[in-house]
């Protein structure tokens, strides 16, 4: 079923944001957008377990820097199977350069999320402030592996690629981007839906490994992690990096799970 996408203001993300139950609604009702990290003080859990931030939208593991540090990220996932929840529920993997002190994101990865009775998958890209571009001409099921790139050419442009290496499927368009490049992530989100944080579905466990940044090795440590909040509940906590610092675990919940083998 083919979304009708809204431009939503980045302007109108801010802490305040409430994190919402969203109704049950069809595709075609909703309007999604990946939004830039919405900033929390630091749970008790999160400062004990060594994270370095926490969000109401996003978990998972951000570098940041200067201005024009990042140029480029790659990152490798598994498509996790949502379980059926009583609301309609939301999530995402991803990539991205920008968003973790800034309005600004250059993005792509895969969505999962459970309405009208069912799970639905989808490929995407997007650079705020346009909404989320759907990859129409990929198929993804859970249990995919994603392979995706971002790659700034020098120029003003830069280049997304996602590949869906289980079925064989690519996607790769070049977009002109301004933003700073001073952050680079990998995260499991609650998107933004109608211009609110919807509900975190309970996508199981995910795993993000390897990852790139600038054509290296990301050199993760505890301190680049993040947990995800809503309704003052802790709802997506990511691993220890694994062993070679290029990958970790994010679980739905509270409980951190074991770091990927290296």
């Amino acid at each position: 079923m083919k979304r009708s996408w809204l431009l939503l203001p980045a302007l109108a993300l801010t802490a305040s944001c409430l994190t919402l139950g969203v109704p049950q609604v069809t595709a075609a009702q909703s309007s999604v957008t990946h939004a830039p990290r919405i900033r929390l003080t630091r749970t008790k859990n999160a400062t004990a377990s060594g994270y370095g931030w926490s969000s109401s939208n996003w978990s998972g593991y951000a570098l940041s820097g200067n201005a024009g540090q990042y140029n480029s990220i790659t990152g490798v996932w598994t498509v996790p199977t949502v379980q059926a929840t009583k609301g309609s529920s939301y999530s995402s993997n991803w990539i991205g350069i920008d968003g973790f002190n800034n309005s600004d994101l250059i993005q792509t990865g895969t969505e999962q999320d459970y309405y009208s009775g069912s799970g639905h998958y989808d490929a995407w890209w997007e650079i705020l402030p346009a909404a989320e571009t759907v990859i129409t001409n990929m198929t993804v099921k859970p249990g995919d592996v994603m392979n995706a790139d971002i790659q700034n050419n020098g120029n003003g442009d830069w280049t997304i690629t996602i590949k869906d290496v289980t079925e064989g499927e690519t996607f790769t368009t070049t977009q002109a981007y301004s933003g700073p490049a001073e952050s680079a992530e990998w995260i499991e989100e609650a998107p933004t839906i109608g211009g609110r944080v919807a509900t975190l579905a309970n996508y199981g466990t995910a795993t993000f490994d390897p990852g790139t940044v600038n054509g290296v090795d990301p050199g993760l440590v505890i301190g680049d992690g993040g947990v995800m909040v809503q309704k003052r509940q802790q709802v997506s906590t990511p691993s220890q990096p694994d062993s070679d610092t290029d990958g970790f675990a994010v679980a739905y919940g509270s409980t951190a799970p074991s770091a990927p083998a290296s």
